[in-house]
């Protein structure tokens, strides 16, 4: 019943948003070429799913529009909506943006990318993605890193081995350690190949644990659970967004669970050696400036790779599960952050 609601709602938001885009369209200027600060662009946001990495991306995204002059209400006017993790909204998101006419479209997570480019790849649109850990597995740019089509982006590719090393210092006798996935996403399946590549390093063996949606994560993370000594997050839309499932059944048995990126962190994972997604959003949106200038086409910008990554660390979470501090390894000392709390 939850499930048919939220569609229902999801579909009632859809039929407002495209109503408010085409009282946007006849009331505004018609749509020309790509011209500069001073146009009046309509961008439309597309987000795979609410939680606070995707939020932090979007948020960045237009933080780093407005560092390039492009303002919200001045010469900008973005229309947004989130897909419920559901494929068949992405394209009914797309399909409307497409139908108004907006100057870009923007892609939060690698299935709205996929159902942007899939569905706008003719209409001259420019579009622009964030947080797709693998581009090139997505067929969204070619092995060299060029794009497909009229689309570019950034890519939120974790720092697999730097992750594997940070669990190593933090509990050196571990070996089993777990990571959930769902089956749909090209993401999680590529960031998983990439930790079994370099687990053996450590003499870690990687257990994985497939879902289809929402409503499989407490029985999966009860499997889970009960094979591995440590659980290590990927980017997983669906499975971040259930994130408080995990943490609840893991706590419980004081199974450690390290974060990919920062707002995992201050939710209760341990720690992470992650990403910043609102640097990750500012860094799409200063490429989506260069756009919308004309400096440059999306069809000849390379997706880039987040600038940094940074050790977090949840003090709270890890006095949760009885952490004791390895010797010859202060995680605390050597994090970037430091958090007292579980947010």
């Amino acid at each position: 019943m939850i499930n048919i609601k939220k569609r229902i709602m999801a579909a009632v938001m859809l039929t407002v948003i495209t109503a408010a885009a085409l009282t946007a369209c006849s009331s505004g200027s018609s749509k020309n070429a790509l011209k500069g600060p001073s146009g009046n662009y309509k961008i439309g946001i597309g987000q795979f799913a609410q939680h606070p990495s995707l939020d932090n991306c979007r948020e960045g995204f237009m933080a780093g529009l407005k560092d390039e002059g492009y303002q919200e209400g001045v010469n900008v006017t973005y229309f947004y909506d989130n897909a419920e993790t559901n494929g068949g909204f992405a394209n009914q998101i797309y399909t409307n943006y497409i139908n108004n006419n907006m100057d870009m479209m923007v892609a939060i997570a690698t299935p709205m990318a996929q159902s942007a480019y899939s569905l706008g790849r003719d209409k001259n649109i420019p579009i622009i993605y964030t947080a797709i850990t693998d581009p090139i597995a997505a067929e969204l740019a070619d092995t060299s890193g060029k794009p497909v089509g009229n689309i570019t982006g950034t890519s939120d590719k974790l720092p697999v081995k730097e992750q594997l090393e940070l669990i190593h210092s933090m509990y050196p006798n571990a070996t089993k350690v777990g990571i959930l996935y769902t089956t749909s996403e090209v993401n999680s399946l590529s960031s998983i190949e990439e930790y079994k590549n370099f687990a053996k390093d450590y003499g870690i063996e990687i257990i994985s644990k497939g879902i289809n949606d929402t409503s499989d994560m407490p029985l999966a993370c009860d499997s889970l659970l009960g094979q591995v000594d440590v659980v290590t997050n990927v980017t997983d839309n669906t499975v971040v967004a259930s994130l408080p499932v995990l943490l609840e059944k893991a706590n419980a048995k004081n199974i450690p669970v390290f974060g990919s990126e920062i707002e995992q962190v201050k939710m209760g994972c341990i720690a992470c050696m992650g990403l910043d997604y609102f640097e990750l959003g500012k860094q799409t949106g200063r490429m989506a400036a260069k756009i919308l200038s004309g400096q440059t086409k999306a069809s000849d910008m390379p997706y880039e790779i987040i600038e940094n990554a940074s050790l977090y660390f949840n003090k709270a979470a890890a006095e949760k599960i009885g952490y004791t501090k390895t010797e010859g390894f202060d995680v605390e000392s050597k994090a970037t952050e430091v958090f007292d709390k579980i947010s």
